[in-house]
């Protein structure tokens, strides 16, 4: 899927594509998006929201890279995380530029992880999503 992104996909850019996602979810949803782990119920309401109106990836594809770097940024701020370029022998796995890794106990995979939430719907809530890579579980 090729994407028209206003930013490079590389870390250092995440929290600007997140960011950028936090505006627009206020402006177009009114819902404000804090970056703490409860607000990613907020952020699968809006993904019902677009699995109710009948919307692809394809369609929203770009909203949805940033709803991936939200959730990664929620974990890079309260689980520990840190986001890092995907390796050469992970990208054709992972199907992104970045992923967030936790020091010593692996990496996870946001954005690909909001687009199966849309294509999904709640099997796949971030959350949980969210609870799986936390220290001690859901905080």
């Amino acid at each position: 899927m090729q994407l028209r992104l206003k930013y490079a996909p590389v870390p250092e850019n995440a929290a600007r594509f997140a960011g950028d996602i936090v505006v627009s979810a206020a402006q177009v949803s009114g819902v404000h998006l804090d970056y703490t782990p409860d607000s990613l119920t907020s952020v699968d309401a809006i993904l019902d929201g677009f699995r109710a109106e009948g919307l692809t990836a394809g369609q929203v594809a770009e909203t949805l890279f940033g709803f991936g770097c939200y959730v990664g940024e929620v974990l890079t701020r309260h689980a520990g995380g840190r986001w890092r370029v995907t390796a050469a022998d992970e990208l054709t796995v992972v199907g992104w530029p970045m992923v967030v890794e936790f020091a010593g106990q692996g990496w996870c995979n946001p954005i690909s992880k909001v687009f199966k939430r849309l294509e999904n719907g709640p099997e796949d809530n971030l959350r949980y999503f969210y609870a799986v890579f936390a220290p001690g579980g859901a905080r």
